[in-house]
């Protein structure tokens, strides 16, 4: 007689694959454990929005042992700062610390969620079926050639992605990201939305705090956090949004200035002078002409891209 296949489902403990998992449990379907990658942003500390860490380990794996499932945590050695600092070794940026990953293309699953997990699998003897946390609103994702040979459940139930959360919610396993955002994704993530990263400015100033001292390290390969802007950007926008007297300050000042208006603005504050111009398209103000000229090289110049 063969042996059994081992049943693993992947759990990021978001809505989707938390709901896979409560889906096997209610149908009688075979599972035998749950395989957690936790990402790290260094040796220290995780990856994971702190709220969706503490649910993690004081919550969901608790309460999914004592419905007969253990979740296995695996990392890898590799975490988003050695990922950042990684000096590269050909190519045009030869020399240049790799800095920012590449907004829209993970190289962070790529580097510290994905081996870790191959090794896993490696390591386990026989056939190994994998569920994954694809809804069955998905089914573009579920025609995906990484997710071939793997199951669905929730596409084999009919269980969509506004049901997850009604389902998580029935156990009481609904994450709390969800409360400020729609997404499970690493605090440190360039593809984060702006109420995501509005949130972690607000509630985890220490985690911010590390992110703007990555960006002046020198040498990067890149300046930019995301597609269009510098951490320090989005830092100074929220200092301005939070500091509604600074903010008109800083209107008013620039009102009634002339061509030094903009340098002189920026360096009082402390930040470069093409922030302060984005800030200022933010609020809808005009470009002071003459203003343009005035940025020195290493910033935006008149029609150029950041």
């Amino acid at each position: 007689m063969s042996e059994r296949p081992r049943y693993v489902a992947g759990c990021s403990f978001g809505k989707d694959s938390l709901a896979t998992v409560l889906i096997a449990i209610e149908h009688g379907e075979p599972l035998d454990e749950a395989i957690y990658c936790e990402v790290m942003f260094n040796d220290e500390i995780s990856g994971e929005v702190p709220e969706h860490r503490d649910f993690i380990y004081n919550i969901a794996i608790p309460k999914l042992e004592k419905m007969g499932v253990k979740t296995n945590v695996i990392r890898d050695e590799r975490t988003y700062v050695s990922s950042f600092t990684r000096v590269i070794k050909r190519g045009k940026r030869i020399g240049q610390i790799n800095s920012y990953p590449i907004c829209g293309r993970c190289c962070i699953q790529r580097d510290c969620k994905l081996p870790p997990i191959k090794k896993w699998k490696a390591s386990l003897a026989g056939e190994v079926v994998q569920y994954i946390g694809l809804a069955a609103d998905e089914q573009e994702r579920l025609m995906k050639d990484e997710v071939r040979g793997m199951v669905s459940l929730l596409d084999k139930y009919g269980i969509t992605e506004a049901d997850t959360f009604e389902i998580c919610k029935r156990h009481e396993l609904l994450s709390p990201i969800y409360e400020f955002t729609d997404r499970n994704g690493c605090w440190f993530c360039p593809n984060a939305k702006r109420k995501e990263l509005r949130h972690l400015y607000d509630h985890h100033p220490d985690l911010w705090a590390k992110m703007l001292e990555l960006e002046r390290l020198p040498n990067k390969a890149t300046e930019l956090f995301n597609r269009e802007e510098r951490f320090s950007d989005i830092d100074f926008l929220f200092r301005m949004e939070s500091d509604r007297e600074q903010s008109k300050k800083t209107l008013d000042f620039l009102a009634c200035r002339g061509d030094m208006g903009i340098q002189a603005e920026a360096k009082r504050l402390g930040v470069r002078k093409d922030t302060l111009f984005r800030w200022l398209e933010r609020q809808g103000r005009e470009m002071i002409p003459g203003q343009l000229s005035l940025l020195d090289d290493g910033f935006i110049s008149e029609g150029a891209s950041p």
